[in-house]
């Protein structure tokens, strides 16, 4: 499990792509590696990866067929920089909220707004199979960091996020722009409720028949 609290920043030191499967590395700083072991889990861009190798501070993972077509670790290349989040640990304080790293799939860059040097607003376009699971001040994770829906518009199937300058700086976020993909994951609890109260009407709206 993660907080959705980004530790940093990292390049991609090394990347193998066959068909359906991928090999990368990432090189991760010594503070950042401690009493790391190979099975300890990383969240990438908010997906939740398995170290498999560490040599230096290269740390390497294997990217499956689902997880190259769900999310965007497809796409990375050398050289790019991802969001990395150590798993929490038993008593660490949960600063976002709980974060899986299981991602729902991919949303969209449509709106990149730096007018205010305070506030940088962003405009993501999400599938529209899970719009009915983000709300007004609610929780989302996108590319790992936890953030909190300023806006939303479920008739076009957007949601707006502000980052203020802490943020810019410590995740990718600072460099992202139009058109960007990135990983998406609701709050599992919301989920949860949403498909519990969908179920329940079905079930009533039936015995009603």
């Amino acid at each position: 499990m993660f907080s959705g609290i980004v530790n940093g920043i990292v390049t991609v030191s090394s990347i193998s792509k066959k068909e359906y499967f991928q090999t990368f590395s990432l090189a991760i700083p010594d503070q950042l590696r401690e009493k790391l072991e190979i099975g300890a889990s990383i969240a990438v861009d908010g997906v939740c990866m398995t170290t498999t190798k560490i040599e230096g501070e290269n740390v390497y993972f294997d990217a499956m067929k689902e997880t190259l077509a769900r999310t965007t670790l497809g796409q990375l290349n050398t050289g790019d920089w991802v969001n990395i989040e150590r798993s929490i640990k038993y008593g660490d304080e949960v600063g976002g909220h709980t974060v899986s790293g299981h991602v729902h799939g991919k949303a969209n860059i449509i709106t990149v707004d730096n007018s205010n040097k305070d506030n940088c607003m962003m405009v993501f376009d999400v599938p529209q199979t899970l719009m009915k699971y983000l709300f007004y001040k609610g929780f989302v994770s996108l590319n790992g960091a936890s953030l909190t829906v300023a806006d939303i518009n479920k008739a076009q199937n957007t949601i707006s996020v502000y980052f203020i300058p802490e943020t810019l700086q410590k995740t990718t976020y600072g460099t992202k722009k139009v058109g960007d993909d990135v990983n998406i994951e609701i709050d599992t609890q919301t989920q949860s409720i949403v498909d519990t109260v969908e179920r329940y009407l079905e079930e009533r709206s039936g015995h009603k028949e």
